[in-house]
């Protein structure tokens, strides 16, 4: 009895019909064990009074979104039942289509958008109407949320913009299109509807509709307002759903716009001009990470997504272009975590007559700039750590980063890879950590590797405010220029915030002799590795579907090593990944938060 009187409420006063279907499923089985026995007991029709009342039609209302048997108005469906649900939806279209209306229109000429409303009226008063002709508007957008009673129906709609109300009252409305919004409509449906301005006693803005049409109609329901979508791969998976339902989704998604949008503007302000470069390759080249391989039926060969655009973009300067960029996709047929995705994107930018100086200076501009577009603050949150973006940033080297933290001195080892290896497995007291240590060094054979191994492993997490981490070892950056004052290292930065790399840069190799060699090296030293997995394979007798991750071919990109014969002049390039940009600008946790459709496991 009190739920049916529940039921029959206002909707100030009524639960959410989200949160009374499952009571009710709850109810009833609770009424099964134990209102059943007594009932029977006192009378055998009793328990039927009962089944009927907690079971019966209101259910059916409520699921349906239309009226019980009594007229009172369902005012949301459940998201159970979603085949069902469809069906009575489906006999929804073609009622609406025996009357007439077209359930999935043409078009519908708006007049404002929801935010427009809200700021054109911002002084209206309470309860006070702007019923001029000049005040008449037409808004659509999707029925967000829907309360039907008596002679009033009060809908929200929501739009690119924000959200309205509109207001519905029987009388001013025809009476038949006034049932047919009470019948017909459901949560998710898209609407256009016209009127003039009104603000409630209660404060809210209004469209006082007099005219409204069914624009397209849902025929699939809505995650509740209280759960939502909580299943994370449906989120991803249906991300429509996912902005639907959840606006604060849909804002992370505009901000990224915005970000990019910021970032373009600041390269071009400052004469950098915009090209295009190859998505299918001959070579994967500019980065060493695994690539996505594709065969081109009428040219009978390979070829592979890229995995950066940088070496085209230099063989842009080499043809005169001195300030040119590229924002676009990359593709890494590598690991998917909380900070990669095999599809991502990036800004590669390459400056000539600058150095890797100038790079940290772009740098800090493109962040900072972003972060006041979007946040209007350079003190950010980002996954409850307060970070300072104020210039300037600090640098400093790897070798003093990894003496802060270790307190081992690289500078003193010069070649002697032993002597090295020793004083890190030396780190380490637990026999575990020691015994793995020792199988991570020994696979080195230089002291730069060992080097950059421990500032990967030790240093890097700890780098939360922005950091350049300059002066990287020859061995680890073969498309650097060498370090003008620090033998064996090069001029090259990668830019740290929260722990996570954001940027990467040089100042570029320009020398086509010295390039080809540090290429053969590096296709030398992979090749070598390749034949070391390939060994362990045979000799583990481990099958095919255990993928190696060494096992790809890399080849040398002779034409850009042309390109750079014909001479290249002193330049400074840059690759700031978007993605984890936009992660830490929207405090965003996964990078399959900022990217709309990310690659996911198969179902």
């Amino acid at each position: 009895a009190a739920l049916n009187r529940e039921l029959q409420l206002g909707p100030s006063n009524a639960m959410d019909m989200a949160v009374r279907l499952p009571f009710l499923d709850r109810l009833t089985r609770i009424s099964t064990i134990f209102v059943r026995p007594i009932c029977c007991a006192v009378n055998s029709q009793a328990w039927q009074v009962v089944e009927q009342s907690v079971g019966g039609t209101n259910r059916q209302a409520a699921l349906t979104g239309g009226e019980d048997s009594k007229g009172r108005s369902a005012r949301r469906e459940s998201t159970s039942d979603r085949e069902e649900i469809r069906l009575i939806r489906l006999k929804k279209v073609e009622e609406l289509k025996a009357r007439g209306h077209e359930p999935y229109a043409q078009c519908w000429r708006r007049s404002h958008s929801a935010l427009e409303l809200q700021r054109i009226y911002s002084e209206l008063a309470n309860g006070q109407e702007a019923s001029d002709e000049k005040d008449r508007v037409s808004v659509a957008g999707r029925v967000a949320m829907r309360r039907a009673f008596g002679k009033l129906a009060f809908l929200t709609l929501r739009d690119d913009s924000g959200a309205i109300q509109l207001y519905c009252e029987k009388g001013r409305i025809p009476e038949h299109k006034f049932e047919q919004l009470k019948a017909l409509l459901d949560l998710g449906d898209i609407l256009g509807a016209s009127g003039t301005i009104k603000r409630t006693e209660r404060g809210e803005l209004s469209v006082y509709v007099d005219d409204f049409s069914v624009l397209t109609k849902s025929l699939l329901p809505l995650p509740d307002k209280w759960h939502g979508l909580t299943d994370i791969e449906k989120r991803y998976r249906q991300r429509y759903v996912d902005m639907i339902v959840n606006p604060d989704v849909a804002n992370v998604f505009r901000k990224r716009a915005k970000i990019i949008s910021r970032i373009r503007k600041q390269v071009e302000d400052r004469g950098f001009v915009e090209v295009e470069t190859p998505v299918l390759q001959a070579a994967a080249g500019g980065a060493e990470a695994r690539p996505f391989v594709t065969y081109h039926n009428s040219l009978q060969r390979n070829l592979y997504l890229r995995i950066a655009t940088e070496l085209h973009l230099k063989r842009m300067v080499v043809g005169g272009f001195e300030r040119v960029y590229e924002i676009g996709r990359i593709f890494r047929n590598e690991g998917i975590s909380t900070r990669h995705n095999p599809e991502f994107t990036s800004i590669e930018l390459y400056q000539a007559y600058a150095d890797y100086n100038d790079m940290m200076e772009m740098a800090e501009d493109l962040v900072t700039g972003c972060a006041l577009a979007v946040q209007e603050n350079l003190i950010i949150n980002y996954q409850g750590i307060e970070l300072s973006l104020e210039r300037p940033w600090r640098r400093a080297t790897m070798i003093e980063l990894v003496r802060e933290a270790t307190g081992i001195d690289f500078t003193k080892f010069g070649d002697d890879t032993r002597a090295a290896k020793t004083a890190v497995v030396s780190l380490f007291s637990n026999v575990s950590e020691m015994e793995s240590a020792i199988s991570i060094v020994e696979q080195y054979e230089s002291v730069g590797h060992i080097l950059n191994e421990v500032f990967e492993s030790v240093v890097e997490k700890t780098l939360i405010q922005p950091t350049f981490v300059i002066d990287y070892p020859v061995e680890v950056s073969p498309l650097a220029k060498l370090h003008r004052n620090a033998a064996g290292f090069t001029e090259r930065f990668e830019l740290f915030i929260c722990g996570r790399e954001l940027a990467n840069a040089f100042s570029e190799l320009t020398d086509p002799v010295d390039q080809r060699a540090r290429l053969e090296a590096q296709v030398k030293e992979h090749n070598k590795s390749l034949v070391s997995a390939l060994q362990r394979n045979v000799l583990d007798d481990v099958s095919e579907a255990n993928d190696l991750s060494d096992a790809y071919e890399v080849k040398l990109d002779e034409d850009f090593l042309t390109a750079l014969e014909y001479g290249m002049p002193p330049t400074a390039g840059m690759g700031l990944g978007i993605d984890r940009l936009v992660m830490l600008l929207t405090d965003s946790a996964s990078i399959r938060d900022v990217i709309a459709f990310p690659v996911l496991k198969s179902q």
